[in-house]
């Protein structure tokens, strides 16, 4: 059955307190798709993140960004007066995140809400920090010992804590024991609300599609935790690390500095931590969008210490081994191939076999040679489109930036009669929708005609991405009923 979708990060929602979260205005968001005939809600990865504040580079692969939980629900509980909340400085602009505002108010309420709420007895707190045991204790040490040193990288810890030495660890988990608790709390208020907020969308007939980067951060619980899963040497520094090569986009490709797996050594393990790791995310999500597909296929290594990515080489992924074993272990997965870029033959081959459903980006489609695959009318019916993702500008801005041959090309393909730019974005909708593919995801900036301003990420740039936010009002009924009035035709 065809389904229709739409694509915002939980950061965009709009809510009282600097940034979006699990707070009433995302259940209202919620309301708002299912009114609209919408089927998905697609959000980015919901780790917590550090410098430069990607959730493409989170402390743990396990663990859920802090930053998401509601503190109107800890006022209700008691845990906080409101007052707290309203006393804090959390930016001026509404539409924008101020990250280091977010970051001195919201610990600073999390830790007066966890000194106010009784840990030992609460059943349900015990229950979780037991069942999460296998990530929870090495992720929640890493963060006080990571906190206990200003936040250096493990890498530059005192030897005998970055190597995990038994005593010295036990030391630490002693004397850090409250700040281990801290981050305890947190995770579990994350997790508590978080499912709460995905219950309520699945009974509204809303599915959630998650996001999972392919690569952990080099400073992160997981790597530190676990340094065999990791091409590192003996003084556990990387090997090589994980990027792209140069191409049309950037002449000197991508430096993403994440270590890379030691794959012989996952095959060994029957692939173990994949299968743990893909266990969560089917319990935090409906479906899996995996970032960076190709990169099971092969996978391009810099050496470490590189300014830039222009002396990589690749090497051979898991392929389908990986994917027969998850499936084996876990049953079948409902999973988006993030497989946009230049594919080799082999990456064809293995997300044909995987059965999963490629994505489609229709900006891509209009470009000089005018036979790009994104094209919708090249399409099959097992994939996914998109006007454009949070790599993209946004529909109008790309528009405006369009050359003249390719917006004329544009313009006649999509049918856009009307001169106006939001003209254009609405035929780009249409044209997404009336395609074949099974599943049609619009980012809700495209549905309220917004250009750059709006853009969420600019891929190989640092400092003005992840933060813009919806405004409260902004998506409007009037804009509800024209979503639901174009699903509706388009048999979505």
């Amino acid at each position: 059955m065809r389904a229709s979708g739409i694509l915002l990060p939980v950061s965009s929602l709009p809510s009282k307190y600097g940034i979006g979260c699990f707070s009433e205005e995302a259940y209202e968001f919620v309301d708002q798709l299912a009114r609209a005939g919408q089927k998905y809600w697609q959000i980015l990865p919901l780790g917590p993140t550090g410098y430069g504040d990607s959730p493409y580079q989170s402390f743990s692969t396990f663990a859920g960004n802090p930053y998401f939980i509601d503190l109107e629900a800890f006022v209700k509980e008691g845990y906080l007066d409101k007052s707290d909340c309203e006393d804090c400085d959390w930016g001026t602009n509404e539409s924008y995140v101020d990250y280091e505002k977010i970051y001195n108010s919201r610990f600073r309420l999390l830790r007066k809400a966890f000194e106010n709420y009784d840990c030992e007895g609460d059943p349900e707190y015990q229950k979780f920090v037991e069942e999460n045991a296998a990530w929870l204790e090495d992720y929640s040490l890493y963060m006080a010992i990571k906190d206990s040193l200003n936040g250096i990288s493990w890498i530059e810890w005192p030897k005998e804590l970055k190597n995990r030495e038994k005593d010295a660890l036990a030391e630490a988990g002693e004397k850090l024991a409250k700040e281990v608790g801290f981050y305890c709390f947190q995770q579990y208020c994350f997790f508590k609300q978080w499912t709460e907020l995905k219950t309520y969308a699945n009974e509204k007939g809303v599915e959630i599609i998650g996001d999972v980067p392919i690569y952990v951060a080099f400073d992160s619980a997981d790597a530190w935790a676990q340094p065999e899963l990791f091409q590192f040497d003996e003084n556990n520094l990387p090997v090589g690390v994980a990027g792209c090569p140069p191409d049309a986009f950037s002449a000197t490709g991508q430096l993403w500095g994440n270590p890379l797996y030691d794959w012989e050594y996952h095959k060994k393990t029957g692939y173990a931590w994949w299968t743990r790791r893909m266990a969560n995310c089917m319990k935090l999500y409906d479906v899996v969008r995996i970032d960076h597909f190709r990169g099971f296929d092969e996978y391009y290594s810099i050496p470490y210490g590189d300014k830039t990515a222009e002396f990589g080489h690749w090497e051979k992924g898991p392929g389908m081994d990986l994917f027969r074993a998850l499936e084996k272990n876990l049953g079948k997965l409902d999973v988006i191939a993030e497989d946009l870029g230049l594919l080799t033959d082999s990456v064809i081959e293995m997300v044909e076999e995987s059965g999963f459903p490629g994505m489609k980006v229709l900006q891509f489609a209009f470009d000089e040679n005018e036979d790009s695959p994104y094209l919708t009318h090249r399409y099959e019916r097992n994939c996914i489109v998109y006007t454009g993702t949070h790599d993209n500008e946004t529909t109008r801005g790309w528009f405006r930036n369009l050359s003249q041959h390719d917006r004329n090309f544009a313009r006649a393909y999509i049918g856009c009669e009307g001169k106006h730019d939001t003209a254009a974005v609405w035929s780009m909708i249409r044209a997404a929708m009336s395609s074949v593919a099974d599943r049609c995801v619009i980012p809700v900036q495209d549905y309220l005609c917004l250009g750059n301003e709006a853009r969420i990420n600019e891929p190989s740039t640092l400092g003005d991405n992840w933060k813009w936010r919806m405004k409260k009002g902004q998506l409007n009924e009037k804009i509800i009923e024209k979503m639901k009035e174009e699903i509706k035709a388009r048999g979505l």
